[in-house]
């Protein structure tokens, strides 16, 4: 979406900002440290602008600041956490990372690059073990509802909680123009094009021209197939992320057909 949003900037003359890479992600902020990113990062900009980061839902008004039109993308719960496995240990990350922070990144074991996902979840491995309720484990995605909870980290971050997939499903609801996925590339972009064309007018044909470069961006050539065992063991795990994805698609899909209504009512008649 980085990449997407600096092409659409060029033709529609907004400004397409990101925040600046750092040795961690900061996902959760305090009240003050949040305001403050708001003021001088998110509204820092003297014309029409998009701004992205990943950072769990901010309360605009708990911060008393104007709300901006609020956008995510979310993926398949499984394939997300799969996918992650394997990008942390792909040679190129690695490397732009050592050359990023230097001496900071200590590179890892081999047996650890080593490591299969597979292997990883029926052997029970740690770092493969996902416990309901649990409160670590922040950095390997296996949160995605907690991005659309907030930052409240008594409701947000236990682990598949039910108020967390709640709170996520109000605040989608409530609060977000579009919240799509890549795995509707097409939906998305159409619904993105229908609900805020000031910043997504042309988005589709600018995604499909240059679908070649874009797609292989992130793109990691490393990852092997998941096994179907890894794949039921994880689904059982991830209960109300996956509830959550579907929510979020079929909300899609309504934005969808609202749209294709709007622009054929006599699609209402059949």
């Amino acid at each position: 979406m980085m990449e997407l949003l600096k092409i659409l900037g060029k033709r529609l003359n907004f400004e397409a900002r990101r925040d600046v890479e750092g040795f961690y992600e900061v996902v959760i902020m305090h009240d003050s440290y949040a305001k403050n990113f708001v003021r001088t990062e998110v509204f820092n900009s003297s014309k029409a602008s998009s701004y992205t980061k990943h950072v769990a839902f901010l309360d605009f008004d708990q911060l008393d600041e104007p709300w901006p039109i609020y956008i995510n993308l979310v993926r398949d719960p499984v394939e997300r956490l799969v996918s992650w496995f394997y990008y942390v240990r792909a040679p190129w990350h690695l490397a732009e990372r050592k050359e990023m922070f230097g001496d900071a990144i200590v590179l890892p074991s081999i047996d650890w690059l080593k490591k299969d996902f597979n292997r990883c979840i029926e052997e029970r491995d740690p770092e493969c073990v996902y416990e309901q309720m649990e409160l670590g484990n922040l950095g390997d995605h296996r949160r995605q509802s907690l991005y659309l909870c907030g930052q409240n980290m008594a409701v947000c971050m236990p682990f598949n909680s039910h108020e967390t997939m709640q709170r996520a499903k109000k605040n989608v609801e409530e609060h977000y123009a579009v919240v799509g996925t890549w795995e509707d590339t097409n939906t998305t972009l159409s619904v993105l094009e229908g609900y805020i064309p000031r910043f997504f007018t042309g988005a589709k044909d600018e995604y499909y021209a240059l679908k070649k470069s874009l797609g292989n961006v992130n793109r990691n050539t490393y990852r092997p197939r998941i096994s179907d065992k890894a794949r039921a063991v994880l689904s059982q795990n991830l209960t109300r992320e996956i509830e959550l994805y579907q929510f979020i698609r079929h909300r899609l899909y309504k934005q969808y057909i609202a749209l294709q209504l709007e622009k054929n009512p006599k699609l209402r008649d059949l």
